[in-house]
Formats: structure tokens, sequence, C-alpha cells
């Protein structure tokens, strides 16, 4: 018996789960995915990587601008840009207003979660597909694959909301309250889609923005050019990602490339960059849920169970990789609260970078 297993490797459940383990708790991560990070993701292809998911971080917190720092002096972090651009239908490119640091990692934003790994006992590729209490005081978590158990003392399910509802909601109102999964049903995600697109060396001409946002678009939220980010990048590629409409009429589609096409043929017009509509290579992901719409008010969300069980993520407080730090921090907080009551401060999870 572990005395907790985190479901979900994004970065609250990776922060969690090195806070604890840090004060002395024996702790087990478990993902469905085959790698770390969660929107943290980034894809090898064609020789290069490129970030899918969380396109930079922008720090705002002082706990969060610690961290960034410490991967800045590790190599892991650099400046990307410190200017986004603006494109509003109808109106010219706006130059931006607020210039301040992006930052991102040359080898892939999952490089971030990676650093968060060591020490950890993680099991990757494995889907919960069941949480049970045990007569024995103690949760029960069933795998899918192997149909393998395991047990731990504490639970902390750090996954999209809806996800979490999905897992819990059969324990029922005998074993949690009807206040908390409310409360989790309550949350809400817009859904998104990302079309990684490649072009030959002649493409001409490159923009003179890194990053760009479309203001208002029906169809486009954002386009970085992504092979900038890369050290001696052997072509040009883009991430473009879509708008929450345009996402939700094509996120049931079997077949996304159409999707992938329709964003850079709409790219290309708006930016007047015709040579987007023709790539030499391209892979679309959807990612169904990629913003919380509805956040959770708090920092984590406990269930009034005898068994500690607490959910955290990016969706508590909703401030993406940031807010999904201190979701993390605060569920190691509360777990740690409702178990032994270990010495546990900020100091410990900065003990993993040392």
């Amino acid at each position: 018996m572990t005395d907790i297993a985190v479901i979900g490797a994004g970065m609250a459940g990776l922060v969690c789960a090195q806070q604890l383990s840090q004060a002395g708790y024996s702790v087990l991560v478990v993902d469905k995915s085959r790698g770390l990070g969660g929107r943290l993701a980034t894809r090898r292809l064609h020789g290069t990587w490129a970030d899918h998911g969380a396109c930079y971080l922008k720090p705002k917190g002082e706990l969060f601008r610690r961290f960034v720092e410490i991967l800045r002096s590790r190599h892991i972090l650099e400046v990307w840009t410190e200017e986004v651009y603006e494109l509003t239908a109808g109106a010219p490119l706006s130059e931006p207003k607020n210039r301040s640091p992006r930052y991102v990692a040359p080898g892939g934003m999952s490089a971030i979660a990676k650093s968060l790994a060591p020490g950890l006992e993680i099991l990757l590729n494995q889907r919960v597909i069941a949480i049970t209490p045990t007569p024995e005081n103690s949760w029960r978590i069933t795998l899918e694959s192997s149909n393998e158990e395991l047990t731990a003392k504490a639970i902390v399910v750090a996954i999209p909301a809806p996800q979490a509802v999905m897992l819990l909601e059969s324990l029922g109102e005998g074993v949690l309250d009807t206040a908390f999964l409310d409360n989790l049903r309550s949350v809400e995600f817009y859904p998104s889609i990302s079309a990684i697109a490649g072009y030959p060396l002649t493409s001409q001409p490159l923009p003179k923005w890194k990053a760009l946002t479309f203001v208002d678009d029906a169809d486009l939220a954002w386009i970085g050019l992504d092979s900038s980010k890369r050290p001696n990048p052997q072509q040009p590629h883009f991430v473009v990602q879509s708008s929450a409409d345009f996402a939700q009429r094509h996120l049931e589609s079997q077949d996304l490339e159409p999707a992938g096409k329709l964003m850079l043929q709409r790219a290309a017009e708006s930016l007047s960059l015709p040579w987007l509509n023709t790539p030499e290579w391209m892979q679309v992901h959807r990612w169904r849920y990629a913003f919380p719409s509805r956040p959770w008010h708090e920092a984590f969300l406990s269930a009034e169970t005898p068994l500690p069980l607490v959910c955290c993520g990016d969706w508590c407080g909703g401030n993406l990789a940031e807010g999904a730090m201190l979701s993390g921090l605060a569920a190691a907080d509360e777990i740690n609260h409702q178990l032994r009551h270990l010495p546990l401060d900020n100091v410990n999870f900065f003990n993993v970078f040392v």
C-alpha cells in the first residue's frame, strides 16, 4: 500500500506528488497517457518538436516566477518573445501594447513536466477505471489494462473535472457527499483543436511576429511560429489553435485533417500569407478540455469522506499552468492536513531542483 495515489501526471499532479514525496510520504502517480505533462504537451515529428498544448509560460505570482527562474538556471526554459501581436477582423495587425517575457522550453514544453518527475514512482499508460473504499479503511484503485488493483490511504485526482466526475460519480452519495459531486459537475471547459504544420525552407515571407492572437475570430484563437523556439530549426513550422466555437463544431469528427486544413486556410487568408495553406506536413490534435470556462473558485476541491480524497488542477482558479501549480501545492497541503501533519512548506517542493 502507498500513502497517496495521485491520478494525473500533469502540472498539478506532479507538483502535488513532489511536495508530498519531499515531505516523506510514499506517493504513486498514475496516468493514462504515455508521457508526462498533460497540457504541457510536445509532439516529436519530422525531426523536430512542436508544442501543441500550452504554448508558453507567462508567470504572474512570486512562487511561479521562482519556479521559472530555477528552470531558466537549469537551461530548461528561456525567453522566447516579449511580444504577442493581435489581429482583429477588418483591422490592421496590432503592435503589442504590453511587453512581458514569454518563456518556453527549447526541448519542448513537456520538459517542464519531466523536470518535476525525479524521484517519483510513476505508472504511465495506465487508465484508472474505478476507485472504491475497502474494509481495511483504504482506497482500492483499479487499472484498465491489467485489471490490477492498487491501494492507497489517500487519493489526489488531478485530471479535468469532467473526467473526475466520470471516475467518481459511480461511488454515489453513499461515499461522496452531494455537494462535492455538484461542485465537480459545475466546472466546465472550452475545447480546442491544435494544428501543427511544417513548410519548405523557401517559404517567404516569414512573419515578423513569433506569436499572434486572433481577436473575436470565429475559427482561430492563436498562431505561433513554433520553429523559432528550437535550436537550429530545419524548416519553419507553426502551431495554430482554434477558437472554442470551431472546436465544438469539429470535436466529434473521426478525421480531424479537414478541420486542420480549414484552420490553415483561414490563417492564410487572415494573415495574407497564402503559402500557409500548402504545408509539407500537418498533424491535428483535439483538446476536449483545453481551457476552464467555468472554473472552481478555490485552489482545490475536497470530498467530505472518511478517507482523504482531493481534486486539483488548472480548473481550480483557472489560471492555466500557474494555477495548476498552485492548486497542486494546495492539494498537497490539504492531504497532509488530513493525514499525518508532516512539516510541509514550499521549500519542500523546490528541493527537487537542488
